[in-house]
């Protein structure tokens, strides 16, 4: 099969984000506006905050779109409950009065039902400055490197040098230009560590960075060289992310 050459390519800042509503009807409605931001990318959707919970331990996103009084657990207890590295949370819900509490917990924004345009375009946009402001912030140079462990030394490694990390087991590898690192991590643990402007989990066992993919053949990624595989579940992420010229 030709091989597709990635000629160009331009990468947006695009904001990851979960649905969370026991109301079906309520979730097509945000799933609708969030179609019309072009860079609001809707992962996934759950009817509890308990299946919320659980998809987070795996798939860290940028951005809640979150109902508070749903059966089991709440919106306001999943957000105690994700602690001090939880996404940017926006409240959705009919209720005014869990206004002041929400705040407290210092989420981005709280939209009273039913959600106008106007008014979810405002929320996001609050969410993408504190977002944007995060980068800038890794920008500035708190994040240019990570130290890891390596045979019993403590090494500082260059995020630019990442080529991709591959869960293997107990282990995670970091491959670079001139050779890898086995880590005993998760590749959810390297995932938070990493800067998500700049890396993107293409499958289960990888996270690759986006400005060292070659090009693209027969459906993987080439990077350096190497076949790195792209999952099915992944994949819309992934297109949307690159901009094929």
């Amino acid at each position: 099969m030709a091989e597709l050459k990635v000629t160009q390519i331009s990468y947006i800042h695009y904001m990851n984000c979960l649905i969370i509503d026991d109301n079906a009807t309520a979730r097509t409605t945000l799933k609708q506006l969030c179609s019309r931001i072009k860079d609001l990318l809707v992962t996934d959707e759950c009817s509890s905050a308990m299946d919320a919970y659980d998809i987070l331990q795996d798939k860290p996103v940028d951005l809640l779109l979150l109902d508070i009084e749903m059966p089991g657990m709440s919106g306001l207890e999943l957000t105690r409950n994700l602690g001090a590295k939880r996404p940017l949370i926006i409240f959705t819900t009919s209720k005014k009065e869990y206004a002041v509490e929400a705040f407290e917990l210092n989420v981005a924004d709280y939209i009273v039902k039913p959600v106008t345009p106007a008014r979810f375009l405002q929320a996001i946009d609050r969410a993408r400055e504190i977002l944007d402001s995060n980068r800038e912030q890794v920008n500035m140079g708190a994040e240019e490197f990570i130290f890891i462990r390596d045979s019993n030394i403590v090494k500082r490694l260059k995020i630019d040098e990442i080529l991709f990390a591959e869960a293997m087991g107990d282990y995670v590898k970091l491959h670079t230009p001139r050779k890898f690192f086995a880590i005993h991590t998760t590749l959810k643990a390297v995932e938070e560590r990493l800067p998500s402007s700049l890396f993107i989990r293409v499958h289960r066992s990888y996270l690759v960075a986006l400005n060292k993919i070659d090009s693209i053949q027969d459906g993987a990624l080439i990077i350096n060289g190497k076949p790195v595989p792209v999952a099915d579940a992944y994949r819309a992420a992934l297109n949307k992310r690159m901009n094929i010229l």
